[in-house]
């Protein structure tokens, strides 16, 4: 049976039903870097831990009962008029360094406590609320489509006391669902809160494989979603199709900001494309640059079918230069480096015999059955 915490339905071969205490297979797993450093003596631990639920939903919880807790066991905290039931991720010095990064300005008191540590009978109701989840969203659904509303409920979570049902939702503007919460709380029984989401959130909570083949990095381990512009694109010299920069959220992918850094850094050593280069031919525009061939792309702007050539940076700096001095260089061939090809000095390297070494021996053949039939 698939970790019904994790949500991703993959068989794991715990047999825990959602309740494994190692945390090994959770979405957004945090390794803790600081669990072998030992405490100073006097010193106590920190009393906030994380606790992870359904998908990438994450809090923080107080433990004021001073339990011991590790990673990956299952808990009873406060929530909205009843309790909910999740999974520590985060303990210690670590989960200090989270709240000062996630929740500097919290205060004490708006952070909710820790009843406890689940025993089976909690448990047993956390695996069945979940259970109740997607028949719960395929019914919500209908419902949204007979009142004629324009939203799409892309997940549903239970509160683990089976007291309140969450609906994520996505719509392109604001949408009145007034009736559709009244018709969702007679249909359920429960007390319904609809919260919106972005298309990447959305992502997120459903998961999938991306372009790359590997998981898709917000439903694994993104965190933040940073704002993506084609400025990225263009700095890394991307072709500007929506479908290929697009994700499956139908945004533009987050990962064309993990390597803008570096483009940007490198591109910082080459002149700027802006600027064009005047010769006695004519003007002569950018056209492309290739960063890692360190390369830079131009062609007359007035008669572009003589074509492309490729200039290194300090050359494109030397006409600039001859420029400034009021010069102007014939072409921009004779700026051009030619690699000076080198003759093998070796032969047969690997044993290969020559490809016509049979030549010889198929017409000598051929000759003598001529000469045959002609006798014959």
């Amino acid at each position: 049976m698939g970790c019904s915490n994790c949500a991703s339905g993959v068989p794991k071969g715990c047999k825990s039903n959602g309740a494994c205490l190692s945390g090994g297979c959770e979405k957004l797993e945090v390794y803790d870097w600081l669990s072998n450093v030992s405490m100073p003596n006097g010193y106590s631990q920190y009393d906030i831990v994380e606790v992870r639920f359904k998908n990438s939903r994450k809090e923080f919880f107080r433990n004021t009962k001073k339990l011991s807790l590790h990673v990956g066991d299952v808990l009873v905290v406060d929530a909205e008029k009843g309790f909910d039931i999740g999974v520590v991720s985060v303990v210690g010095e670590l989960a200090r360094i989270q709240v000062e990064k996630k929740a500097p300005k919290q205060s004490l008191k708006e952070i909710k406590k820790i009843r406890g540590i689940a025993n089976q009978k909690e448990i047993d109701q956390w695996v069945k609320a979940r259970s109740l989840e997607k028949e719960v969203m395929y019914k919500s659904r209908t419902l949204a489509v007979n009142l004629g509303l324009e939203m799409k409920i892309s997940d549903v979570e239970y509160q683990a006391d089976v007291s309140k049902a969450t609906f994520f939702y996505t719509a392109n503007g604001r949408v009145d669902f007034r009736q559709l919460i009244k018709d969702l709380a007679a249909e359920f029984k429960v007390r319904i809160e609809m919260r919106q989401i972005g298309a990447r959130q959305e992502s997120a909570k459903l998961g999938g494989i991306g372009s790359c083949g590997r998981e898709l990095c917000c439903s694994t381990w993104l965190t933040d979603f940073r704002s993506v512009s084609t400025s990225a694109a263009r700095y890394q010299q991307l072709s500007l199709n929506p479908q290929k920069l697009a994700g499956q959220c139908g945004k533009l992918k987050c990962c064309l900001n993990y390597e803008l850094d570096s483009y940007l850094d490198a591109l910082k050593t080459f002149p700027k494309s802006s600027t064009k280069l005047k010769t006695e031919k004519g003007r002569a525009v950018h056209i492309k640059t290739d960063v890692f061939k360190q390369e830079m792309w131009y062609g007359y702007e007035d008669d572009i079918s003589l074509g492309l050539f490729s200039l290194k940076p300090n050359r494109v700096r030397e006409i600039i230069r001859l420029n400034k001095e009021g010069k102007k260089p014939k072409d921009l061939k004779g700026f051009l480096e030619v690699e000076e090809t080198k003759e093998l000095d070796y032969t047969n390297v690997v044993g290969q015999d020559s490809l016509t070494r049979f030549e010889h021996a198929f017409k000598k053949r051929k000759k003598k059955r001529k000469n045959v039939k002609r006798k014959g």
